[in-house]
């Protein structure tokens, strides 16, 4: 039986290009994959036919040899020398999956790792506390980070100077290679090479290969006014060198600021507990505050203050980070009962309970005439 013409399985024109081609497989390989259609043997074979004929017609040589001679140019002994469906495998398959789902097919990692085998360094991470004094002003920090540097005597190749890598004969320089399986071929890491793409018989003394060196180095990093506790500060280009002459990878800083003796944060507010004398919550009065710039600040206590009682100070809050605006400072009152009373000092406030009323104690005395109210009601 005659095979079908390869232009209309996938159902293209000869003048298609590569991606109308990529395109017309894709919905045709999903349409009919095995696994979409368990136990039926057309679509597998349908599936088989696509895929034969995607993986002639996206080669530029098998594609030129299919326009003039058509399937003889891949019959055995034909000018095409047998490239047909069992020698390409399912190839084009595999790579229709890698577009659509990347890492899963092993995209991630020819992503990572270049041709030559120079592989992007890992990203660091430092971990820096700061006060919250820091975190008020800003600093510029100095840190030492232990990471891998470019090795300096063969400069990142990881070939003894003199020499240099050469292209791994196995996987061609790509670092993988494809192994067929059925109607399917899977790509695995070059056992050659190990993914490298080149081999190097004569390695840097200094690196023994990898083109880097464990060293120690110190940055200086801006730490802005107003960062706040768990942010993260990326230094692009300051991880680990790559190897063999790769990409460098990143620092990023993450940032914890200390619990604070005064100051509790809340975003860009500010609160102070301040404990102050039961008469001079009753009287009213003031007191002086140190602010966290170190400024002093007098602070007005109204009369009858009662304990939990906020007094607001604008401006005297952390800086908005990049911005010019301030957060505010809150003062949370907490009224002191006096104690070790001298006898005198009792005398005094026996006699002041005994002339107060309940206008002077409203909350106490409201209180315990709910209470009293409600339970009179369950006991009726």
């Amino acid at each position: 039986m005659a095979k079908a013409d390869f232009y209309e399985l996938l159902g293209v024109s000869k003048g298609a290009d590569e991606k109308e081609l990529k395109s017309a497989f894709r919905k045709l390989a999903m349409k009919y994959h095995p696994d979409k259609n368990p136990d039926d043997a057309e679509a597998e074979k349908k599936f088989k036919e696509i895929n034969e004929a995607y993986e002639t017609l996206k080669d530029p040589q098998k594609r030129s040899a299919y326009d003039r001679f058509g399937h003889a140019a891949f019959e055995q002994g034909g000018p095409g020398g047998g490239a047909g469906f069992g020698g390409g495998g399912a190839g084009g398959f595999h790579d229709i999956f890698e577009d659509i789902f990347g890492d899963m097919m092993g995209g991630g990692q020819r992503q990572r790792r270049s041709s030559g085998g120079r592989e992007r360094g890992a990203d660091l991470r430092y971990n820096m506390e700061i006060s919250l004094e820091e975190a008020f002003e800003g600093k510029t920090a100095q840190i030492r980070v232990p990471t891998s540097v470019s090795c300096d005597e063969c400069s990142g190749s990881g070939a003894k100077p003199g020499s240099s890598p050469t292209t791994c004969s196995t996987c061609g320089g790509i670092g993988r290679v494809r192994a067929a399986q059925g109607f399917f071929s899977v790509e695995r890491t070059c056992p050659t090479c190990h993914g490298n793409g080149q081999i190097i018989s004569d390695p840097c003394n200094k690196c023994s290969g990898q083109g880097r060196v464990s060293e120690e180095k110190s940055l200086s990093v801006n730490i802005p006014a107003g960062i706040e506790d768990g942010t993260r500060i990326r230094v692009a280009g300051e991880g680990e060198a790559g190897q063999r002459g790769g990409p460098t990878g990143d620092l990023y800083i993450f940032l914890s600021v200390r619990p604070h003796e005064f100051f509790q944060r809340e975003g860009a507010d500010l609160y102070c507990m301040v404990p102050i004398s039961m008469t001079k919550a009753a009287l009213g009065g003031k007191f002086e505050v140190t602010t966290l710039d170190g400024s002093k600040s007098r602070v007005t206590v109204p009369e009858g203050t009662q304990s939990g009682k906020e007094l607001r100070m604008r401006g005297k809050g952390m800086p908005v980070m990049r911005s010019s605006q301030k957060g505010d400072l809150y003062i949370r009152i907490a009224v002191e009962t006096p104690q070790h009373l001298s006898r005198r000092q009792k005398e005094l406030l026996e006699e002041f309970q005994e002339i107060s009323s309940n206008e002077n104690n409203p909350e106490s005395s409201g209180f315990f005439s709910k209470m009293k109210g409600f339970f009179d009601t369950l006991s009726d």
